[in-house]
This record gives C-alpha cells, sequence and structure tokens, in this order.
C-alpha cells in the first residue's frame, strides 16, 4: 500500500477521533452563573493527604463552617493550616487491609456530619465563590442525585503544559456525552475531583466504602449509583473552577501510573477507543519520515503539523507545538503502567503504595 494512502488513512483516524473528543467534551453541560441563590443544607468535604501547598487556597473558595477537612495520615503541614483558618479538621480511619486513602476519608467526612448534600472536593482544586449557589441551583432545577464536574486544568511547569492537555484529549476520545448522562447512562463517567451528591443517595449506595478496593473510585463510583437507579449528570465548569493535578514532572508520571492502565480495565468499552487513538498518534512520527523519505515533502509538511493543529483545542496555547512529545512520553508511562499492573507491582502516590 501507497505511502501516501496510509498516511491518508491514519490523519483522517486522528482527525475523527480527536474531534469526537472535543465534540463529547464540549457536549457535557456547563453549569451556569447563578447569584444570589439561597444555598440548600450542604458540607464541603475534603480529603487530604500532604496538601499543604494547595489547601489554603482551596479553602477560601467556601465558607469556613461549611467544610470539614479529613486529614488522611498527612505528613506536612496540611491540617495544622487547615485549623488556622477556622475550618473543622478530623482525622481519617486508620486503613482497612486493601483499602485505599481517599474513600477511606471521603466516608469518613460523611459520617462526621448531617447535611442534606455533600460535596466532595480535592485539595488541589479551587473554585470562585459563586461555583457553590451554581452548582446547588443546577441540581436541584434539574433533580439529580449526583454531579460530578470536570474543571479547567491549570498548568504551570513546561510538563504540564506539554503532558496534560494531551491526556485529557485522550481520556475523552473514549467518551460519549449522551451515553455518560442518559437515565440510565449505559456508560459510566464521573470526575471525584468535585462530586456533588445527596446524602441519603451516597448512603443507600454505600458511598465510597462500597469502591474502596479501585484505584479509579470515581468511575467505579459511577457504575454503582447507576446501577442503583440515582440520577446522575456529568458536567463542566472551566469558568468557575481549576484544578492543578499535578506540580512537577515526578507527580505527573507517578499520576498516570497509577491510572492509565487501570482505567482502560474499569472501562474496556472506553478504553479501546483511547488504546485506538495512542496507536494512530503513535503511528505518526514513523509515517512521517516515510512521506519525506518517498519524496512526498508538501504532504510531510501538513502531516507534521497534524498533531499540533488536532490538539490546539486542549492545549489553548503555543504548547501546542510540543504534543509530539507528548504522544510519545505518555505512550511510555501507559505501557510502564501495564507492565505494573500486570506484573502486581504497585506505584507510589503522595507517600503510599496503590
Amino acid at each position: 500500500m501507497p505511502v501516501l494512502t496510509v498516511a491518508i488513512a491514519i490523519a483522517i483516524g486522528i482527525i475523527l477521533l480527536l474531534r469526537k473528543a472535543r465534540f463529547h467534551y464540549e457536549r457535557l453541560p456547563k453549569i451556569p452563573y447563578v447569584v444570589g441563590a439561597q444555598l440548600p443544607d450542604v458540607s464541603i468535604i475534603v480529603p487530604a493527604r500532604n496538601e499543604e501547598a494547595t489547601i489554603a487556597r482551596l479553602l477560601g473558595s467556601f465558607p469556613e463552617d461549611m467544610v470539614v477537612v479529613v486529614d488522611d495520615h498527612s505528613e506536612d503541614r496540611t491540617a495544622e493550616i487547615a485549623r488556622s483558618l477556622d475550618v473543622r479538621v478530623i482525622e481519617a480511619p486508620a486503613l482497612a487491609d486493601g483499602s485505599m486513602g481517599k474513600p477511606n476519608a471521603c466516608m469518613a467526612g460523611a459520617q462526621a456530619t448531617e447535611s442534606d448534600w455533600l460535596l466532595f472536593v480535592d485539595a488541589d482544586t479551587h473554585y470562585a465563590r459563586v461555583f457553590l449557589p451554581s452548582l446547588m441551583q443546577y441540581a436541584v432545577d434539574q433533580k439529580l442525585d449526583m454531579v460530578s464536574v470536570f474543571l479547567k486544568q491549570e498548568t504551570i511547569t513546561l510538563p504540564e503544559k506539554i503532558l496534560l492537555p494531551y491526556a485529557f484529549a485522550l481520556y475523552f476520545t473514549g467518551v460519549n456525552s449522551a451515553r455518560v448522562n442518559a437515565h440510565p447512562p449505559r456508560e459510566w463517567l464521573a470526575n471525584g475531583q468535585c462530586l456533588l451528591v445527596k446524602r441519603d443517595a451516597y448512603l443507600r449506595i454505600g458511598g465510597h466504602a462500597a469502591v474502596g478496593g479501585s484505584v479509579i473510585e470515581d468511575v467505579a463510583l459511577a457504575k454503582l449509583a447507576a446501577e442503583k437507579g440515582l440520577r446522575t449528570r456529568v458536567t463542566r465548569a472551566e469558568h468557575m473552577g481549576s484544578v492543578r493535578m499535578y506540580d512537577s514532572f515526578g507527580a505527573i508520571l507517578r499520576g498516570f501510573e497509577k491510572n492509565s492502565f487501570r482505567f482502560l480495565r474499569e472501562n474496556p468499552f472506553t478504553g479501546v477507543q483511547v488504546v485506538l487513538a495512542s496507536i494512530l498518534l503513535t503511528s505518526w512520527l514513523p509515517i512521517l519520515v516515510l512521506l519525506v523519505l518517498s519524496g512526498y515533502n508538501r504532504q510531510a509538511i501538513l502531516f507534521a503539523l497534524l498533531p499540533a493543529v488536532i490538539l490546539f483545542p486542549w492545549y489553548r496555547s503555543a504548547s501546542a507545538l510540543l504534543a509530539p512529545v507528548a504522544i510519545y512520553l505518555f505512550q511510555f508511562v501507559a505501557l510502564n503502567s501495564m507492565f505494573k499492573t500486570l506484573s502486581r507491582r504497585k506505584s507510589v502516590w503522595k507517600g503510599r503504595e496503590v
């Protein structure tokens, strides 16, 4: 088969999958601004482990009397900083065999409050003050039991700028927004970084304790909620909230190792599409070289620009020109994650094996 034909076929595949990813991301409902709404009875639960660099910024997003910080055996000043801001702090119970820290901390937070609604937020997120009333009004108006929210990815260092937009784009190649937000859902998706749920519904399904053995507890919780008949919705609110998931290259690698292959096992149909997109994108450089060697110089120029152009909506900056670096570095990390999972070796996340 001629090189040019193969290049065209791969380019079409890449374009279709990544345009599909952006289409379905943008079809997730966007939480509308609401000003002056009266808040229902809600508690903000923050599971936190070694988050002294971010905890103060998060706590400034919410009224102090609504927040419960669950300190998950931090080895830094996380709890001290939270207490200095007049926020209630409780200690997460000791880990049971085989359970993860965050699910345990979330359950402890839920049991420490009697509010009608529970908003679980990670300590590396932060929000505009209008976010909480806007989210609560949306949940009440839509008669929902559970709402998860995707936030704006905040990237500061060069590794973050290169890798995180690419990983997010690749993740959404396997998402169908209509199926995710059907009632009942026919695919499972959630973002545990920001998750609102009715207290009675949460306890009825067993809460995070029911998915404590899963590293990808948010997807497992979404699946469980669907099975139990909860009315759920996956949304986005980049205009009101941000998350900085990783603060160093090492943290990015450990986070990807922890999540990538395990995510594919948790949601196989989604995983197949992610793997296909990854294979097509990984084929970009070999095909580009073959185009040049075959004398297709004009076509090679267009093909060379393909990753940056098609991924630009995710990067929104000149960092898109470095998307090819992300393609191959992410592939290495994903394969390493697969090897660790299959060999039953554990990754280290925030000082704890997972």
